[in-house]
């Protein structure tokens, strides 16, 4: 019997994608602060403690559940909506920005994803967002946006955001791929996961890239999207009025060195 509750949902739109995600009587999807588009009503709406897994724990649990988004940089809260009503009622949830909302049935994935922070959008109630350490202090101290990951446990369905295009593949035991640190999505819990030097310092200052990039060995399932967001901001800052970053300049370059961003 699963422990989350079992919700449909539709996938609207290409670039601006939204979810569509439809309750029975009593079943509750939860989702980040501010992801809500539109709803039906019968639908109700409450602001919880961190993602709602240890609401019968008491204010301990509760506690402890906000205490693991404000470690990722998230809000202590998230939104739970449950549907109050007799019927069948939906719930929309829209992408912050251009990009790819990814649905992800956890059962299927050893009901363990780690993902980007950023990347998590709503979820079955019953999932848990919690966090994800790596082992070894480099990832920590070089790995940008994947040092401190966000972990999906559960079986029920969760709904990410990939910024631009999605790319998915499966890893083989002891395959490799090297991949840009912010255009990992997330990964099944079976894949190693490291930071590696460049290891050629010019290449770094002039080649537009980073001096660190991800190493994902499986086996397991790996997700990457096309766009970061660090780049979109960064592509959009170079025509704001007052600007004083330039496209291709050794100073813009010096900056992105170590989050990767070009």
């Amino acid at each position: 019997m699963k422990n989350s509750h079992e919700v449909t949902y539709k996938i609207h739109g290409h670039d601006m994608q939204f979810v569509q995600v439809e309750l029975d009587p009593k079943e509750t999807v939860i989702a980040e602060a501010g992801a809500m588009m539109m709803m039906d009503d019968g639908i109700e709406l409450e602001t919880i403690f961190g993602d709602g897994s240890s609401q019968s724990g008491g204010l301990f649990g509760k506690l402890v559940g906000a205490g693991k988004r404000l470690v990722t940089g998230e809000s202590l809260f998230m939104t739970s909506f449950t549907n109050r009503s007799s019927t069948l009622k939906t719930v929309s949830f829209s992408a912050p920005y251009p990009g790819t909302i990814i649905p992800l049935d956890l059962q299927k994935y050893g009901n363990k994803i780690i993902c980007q922070k950023d990347s998590f959008l709503a979820a079955a109630k019953g999932t848990s967002v919690g966090i994800e350490f790596r082992k070894k202090l480099s990832t920590g101290l070089f790995g940008g946006e994947g040092f401190i990951m966000q972990k999906l446990e559960g079986d029920g369905l969760a709904f990410l955001h990939a910024g631009g295009s999605i790319y998915q593949k499966t890893l083989q035991p002891g395959e490799k791929v090297k991949i840009d640190t912010g255009c990992i999505v997330g990964f099944t819990g079976g894949v190693n996961y490291e930071i590696e030097y460049v290891g050629n310092v010019k290449t770094a200052l002039f080649g537009g890239e980073g001096l660190f990039f991800a190493t994902l060995q499986g086996p397991g399932t790996i997700w990457v999207q096309s766009l970061t967001l660090a780049r979109l901001a960064s592509r959009i800052g170079q025509y704001l009025p007052n600007s004083s970053k330039e496209e291709g300049s050794i100073l813009g370059g010096l900056g992105n060195l170590l989050d990767g961003n070009d």
